[in-house]
């Protein structure tokens, strides 16, 4: 290899892979979904402030709407949590394992999550079927909805669990 061409290797940052690259995009659109669901869930629960206390009319959709944009947003959020790696874990103990057991302990780790997300999405997609043929009364909505964000976590996490497998078995990590 000539120089110009390892100066090239070396200015050149490394081409994320195409999965991570799809991780990545999904994680953005959750955090956008997150933001506006948020939004959403202030302006319920001001609504319902100012129709219980201003006009001592209490709007009965507002509380039922803000306890089910909760759920779209901190499933959502959590999911996105695992991709970042921001979740509570236990490496303060791997820090203290020698390379090989803590190089093991993170594939374990990442895989059980990763179960755990499928566990969790077909779980909740069975609670969400049965469920279905009910209605919420102040929404007129499906209970099913009640239980579509843990379902979608669960495959999320799944999804982002596997890009940290793959990524440690490339020797990188996962990136934003």
């Amino acid at each position: 290899m000539t120089q110009a061409a390892a100066l090239i290797d070396l200015v050149t940052p490394p081409r994320t892979p195409a999965y991570s690259r799809l991780c990545a995009a999904v994680a953005r659109v959750c955090l956008r979904i997150g933001i506006g669901g948020l939004v959403l869930l202030v302006v319920a629960v001001l609504y319902q402030v100012v129709g219980r206390y201003v006009f001592n009319d209490t709007p009965t959709w507002a509380e039922s709407g803000a306890v089910l944009l909760v759920l779209y947003v901190t499933m959502l959020g959590m999911a996105v949590g695992v991709r970042e790696a921001s979740h509570i874990g236990l490496e303060s103990f791997l820090v203290l394992a020698p390379p090989r057991l803590r190089h093991a302990m993170e594939y374990l780790i990442h895989a059980l999550v990763g179960v755990f997300g499928l566990v969790m999405a077909w779980q909740c997609a069975l609670l969400a079927e049965s469920v279905a043929g009910y209605k919420i009364p102040t929404l007129g909505i499906s209970e099913a909805f009640k239980y579509a964000p843990p379902a979608l976590a669960g495959v999320l996490v799944a999804m982002f669990s596997l890009e940290h497998i793959l990524a440690l078995a490339r020797g990188s990590e996962v990136s934003s």
